[in-house]
């Protein structure tokens, strides 16, 4: 196995036809992919940060429905000229993904391909797993972690600009995300719905309105309040808007969730609210503007 966990009876691991596991309980499952030139650019990253941030991004899967992490399952494409040397880097990112979070990798596959694709199944546990269908009218809208950062980061390894604390910061963000699987487990009893963000908030945003048959109201004033001093500080060296940065860039992994007021965790920000109507909004000054969508993947 790579990685150990807790909480997972693990009969058999790596080595057999298939991983054996006793579960109880209710099982989350999910699938996440990281195509190479897609996904990411191997030469803005290292092939351990590939391994350790497409694993991490998975299990936010987990996290956004307050589920804790049992299990994973990894398959591998890769390219003709892909080393051993290379995969050994590539289970090394994962391996270090995989402890820090509990969720040990119990099998997978490998396989050739013209590029290098990691697929990524992890298996969780939830009483009561949070989905994006629940909000209601009169609900905050809440954001637990940083939004923006990776995105300034991916800007300032594409300029070739990454001196100055604040970039180092943005950067490290993008390479290594983290999943928030203790904020997931906060909101569980406290949210009625939740998602990651890594489409992008306004994008991820729509997805839960959507779902929830609402319209999600961000206000600005509230977000730029939420933002880290480190993406305002990037986003000036970039000569970019911390805001668009925090709307649109994505791949944060922050949780964006729904609930009462009263029910707010203390480590979520409050940054707009739920209401009649449908699709996402942004609220300046008391004007508005409707929000698109964040990334897509089969836009062209």
């Amino acid at each position: 196995m790579l990685g150990r966990s807790a909480r997972a009876a693990i009969e058999t691991g790596i080595g057999d036809d298939a991983a054996v596991l006793r579960l109880s309980g209710r099982v989350v499952w999910t699938v996440d992919a990281a195509v190479e030139g897609v996904h990411f650019d191997r030469r803005f990253m290292t092939l351990d940060d590939v391994g350790f941030r497409s694993f991490q991004a998975a299990v936010s899967d987990l996290a956004a429905m307050g589920a804790r992490p049992v299990a994973a399952l990894s398959a591998l494409a890769l390219p003709e000229r892909f080393s051993d040397r290379d995969l050994e880097r590539l289970l090394r990112g994962q391996a270090e993904a995989a402890r820090a979070l509990g969720c040990p990798i119990v099998g997978g596959n490998f396989t050739r391909a013209s590029e290098l694709s990691i697929h990524t199944t992890a298996l969780g546990s939830a009483r009561s797993p949070l989905t994006r269908s629940g909000a209601r009218v009169g609900d905050e809208l809440w954001l637990l972690g940083d939004v923006g950062l990776a995105a300034a980061g991916l800007a300032a390894l594409t300029a070739g600009r990454t001196r100055g604390a604040a970039l180092a910061r943005c950067v490290a963000a993008f390479r290594r995300p983290s999943a928030r699987l203790e904020d997931g487990a906060a909101l569980v009893g406290r949210a009625r719905a939740a998602l990651d963000v890594s489409d992008g908030l306004a994008g991820d945003a729509g997805h839960l309105a959507r779902a929830s048959g609402v319209r999600a109201v961000i206000s600005a004033e509230q977000l730029t309040r939420a933002l880290r001093p480190e993406l305002v500080r990037a986003a000036a060296s970039l000569d970019r808007a911390p805001l668009e940065l925090a709307l649109y860039g994505g791949e944060d992994y922050a949780l964006l969730a729904v609930g009462p007021a009263a029910r707010r965790p203390p480590r979520a920000a409050a940054i707009g609210w739920i209401e009649r109507g449908r699709g996402v909004v942004l609220e300046v000054g008391g004007r508005r503007r409707a929000l698109g969508g964040g990334y897509d993947h089969f836009a062209r």
